[in-house]
């Protein structure tokens, strides 16, 4: 900014001092000849006299420091620059952004196969999100019944998102008492889902 002050501020001088110059009434003339009573004397009693000025102007003037014979050389500056209002500044291309925001977290269903029991078949049905399993449901219980109480204690005990599964992250998992064959059942499906996914 500073540099396109200058070179604006320059310019106008320059200009300036051109046109005194150019417009000064005798510039380019000769100097007319001064009476002798304002010319000062010379050693010897004989007035010499003045040489012209260097801008023309009436002697005895003294010329002003814009208003000279010699035009004010205009500063270099960069155009471009003075045309934006700035100076130029040599930039470098910007450092590659890197994020340190987590990656987004897949979440998926994998279902186990139906495995077949003394009390009927079963399928377990996982939800992973990323690799850690969320939640666990047993599919195809029997109801009601003797078979359906254990069913509901193997469910209870297993599944739902604060269940064993999730807790131990494996189909490692203690068997439900009274409930042998649907546990054994229960962890054969949910190896297999553990498996695919």
């Amino acid at each position: 900014m500073r540099r396109a002050l200058l070179a604006i501020t320059g310019l106008a001088a320059g200009t300036t001092a051109l046109v005194v110059l150019k417009g000064a009434p005798g510039a380019g003339q000769a100097t007319p000849d001064v009476p002798a009573a304002l010319a000062p004397a010379a050693p010897g009693g004989s007035a010499a006299p003045e040489p012209p000025s260097p801008t023309g102007s009436a002697p005895g003037v003294t010329p002003s420091p814009r208003a000279s014979s010699k035009p004010t050389p205009k500063p270099s500056a960069d155009r471009s620059a003075a045309s934006r209002g700035g100076t130029r500044t040599r930039t470098t291309p910007a450092a590659p952004r890197t994020t340190t925001s987590a990656p987004k977290v897949t979440t998926r269903t994998v279902t186990g196969p139906s495995v077949t029991y003394e009390y009927g078949s079963l399928q377990v049905r996982i939800t992973l999100s990323g690799s850690r399993i969320v939640d666990a449901t047993a599919i195809g219980l029997p109801l009601g019944g003797q078979s359906g109480q254990r069913s509901d204690d193997v469910q209870a005990r297993y599944s739902g998102t604060s269940g064993e599964v999730v807790a131990r992250q494996s189909a490692n998992l203690s068997t439900v008492s009274g409930a042998t064959y649907t546990s054994t059942a229960y962890k054969q499906s949910l190896q297999a889902a553990l498996d695919k996914a």
